[in-house]
């Protein structure tokens, strides 16, 4: 059985989700196609969920800091309405009956179901075949990665996807991957009560991020009395009684009662047919230009392009794949400015590229790092003050081209920096604003001045 559309959108978290209710609004005939949950990752096991934990263990870390600053505090953690929030509010108890009907609401014809391409334009599911007259676009996101170690397989562990539906907090947890995911949770676990040993192969936590926030973060990690454990491979996993052991490249043996799994994420591109359309299949990620095209009638979004596994980049890659379906005029994608927060605390946010990454590319580099603890508002806040900014400027082009804003709020602070990489706002003219004082964002005038 072959049915004829306009446009098909295999996979439909935030991405495939947005492009196909845009184009359904905009009168296409749209099918969105979807194995697991419509939305994706994020409501469901990332972004949202997690939040609502980092929220919650940042109120612990708040109330334990009022002694010596505003009075006396005890606080004792209750994991149970975090688990009913994040059930009940966020997730739905991991039903997408909402989303789905927000997406038909907009005239989409949602499928559930695996799509995969069975030649340019067509896409089979299960025993149907549908035909789009303007073409397909591929959103199918990614899942957790999971390394090959020796003896994983034996235990039972947990990704992103078990920690968030967890009903407690263990007594004991080790956690592999210090990327944004393993460190969020880290903390939250810890601020909790578990006992956590985060092991990170690289030589630092978030290994993505400028060398001095993961020195950063490792040292009010250790303060909160969390065991980090970094340029350290997992050789072997054992289950060692109640607990699970983790051998380290070192020789050193780590346990917990339970296992995170927080190595990253991979995309599986191999069961979507795109060798029927000359594509290699093993493809790490998909080499979309900047206007989201594949080849003729092939668009993609979203993690699957390799540009950020984010929710903001595949609404922005949505907003260009739309409008070139419906032949409107779009600039098209520009990565250069492209922001991220690790909601740790200290929360770290980054735009553009590193200090190392610049010197690569062999751009004239000056560096200026502000410590937020010691400009007014850091000193003001006084306990959980720790923080930095940090630019990276081109000296010829006199414009930052990479920066990096953590410590408190440090994701908003961002918002300044992201600005001024994006729209390539000189110093000389970042040195003239008047920044309000006190505010976290004053320590921006505070590097400046190192310029």
């Amino acid at each position: 059985m072959s049915e004829q559309v306009d446009v098909i959108v295999i996979g439909m978290g935030p991405g495939g989700e947005d492009v196909g209710g845009k184009l359904a609004e905009a009168g296409l005939e749209v099918v969105g196609i979807e194995a697991s949950l419509v939305g994706g990752e994020c409501p469901y096991w990332g972004c949202i969920p997690s939040k609502m934990m980092i929220r919650a263990a940042n109120l612990l870390a708040e109330g334990r800091r009022i002694p010596g600053i505003a009075g006396t505090s005890t606080v004792e953690p209750d994991w149970e309405p975090v688990a009913t929030r994040i059930k009940e509010q966020a997730t739905d108890d991991w039903d997408d009956t909402v989303a789905v009907d927000r997406f038909v609401g907009k005239g989409g014809r949602f499928v559930r179901g695996r799509g995969a391409l069975v030649g340019p334009k067509r896409v089979q599911v299960g025993d149907t075949i549908y035909e789009a007259r303007k073409g397909v676009v591929l959103a199918t996101g990614t899942t957790a990665a999971v390394p090959p170690i020796e003896g994983l397989n034996t235990v039972e562990y947990w990704t992103n996807h078990e920690i968030i539906k967890t009903k407690e907090v263990p007594a004991s947890l080790v956690v592999l991957g210090a990327g944004a995911i393993g460190a969020e949770l880290t903390q939250v676990m810890a601020r909790f009560g578990a006992k956590v040993t985060i092991v990170e192969a690289a030589d630092r936590l978030v290994p993505l991020e400028e060398p001095e926030a993961g020195e950063l973060l490792a040292e009010v990690f250790r303060a909160e009395g969390i065991d980090v454990r970094v340029g350290l491979m997992a050789n072997h996993v054992a289950q060692d009684g109640p607990e699970i052991a983790v051998t380290l490249s070192d020789g050193s043996v780590v346990k917990g009662e339970r296992l995170l799994v927080a190595t990253g994420r991979r995309t599986n591109l191999a069961d979507l047919g795109l060798d029927t359309v000359g594509i290699d299949p093993g493809s790490r990620f998909l080499d979309a230009d900047e206007h989201m095209v594949l080849q003729n009638g092939l668009w993609a979004v979203g993690d699957i392009v390799g540009q950020g596994a984010f929710t903001h980049v595949a609404l922005y890659q949505s907003a260009i794949a739309v409008a070139n379906i419906l032949g409107e005029d779009n600039p098209g994608a520009d990565y250069r400015a492209l922001s991220r927060v690790t909601f740790s605390d200290p929360e770290i946010g980054s735009v553009g590229i590193t200090e190392a990454q610049a010197r690569e590319q062999g751009l004239p580099v000056a560096v200026a790092l502000q410590n937020v603890a010691h400009t007014a508002r850091g000193w003001l806040h006084g306990t959980g003050n720790e923080g930095l900014i940090k630019l990276v400027v081109d000296t010829d082009a006199d414009i930052v081209v990479g920066a990096t804003s953590a410590g408190p709020h440090g994701g908003e602070v961002l918002g300044l920096l992201s600005l001024a990489v994006h729209a390539k706002i000189s110093t000389a003219q970042m040195r003239q604003m008047i920044f309000a004082y006190p505010t976290f964002h004053k320590g921006i005038e505070d590097a400046l001045r190192q310029l």
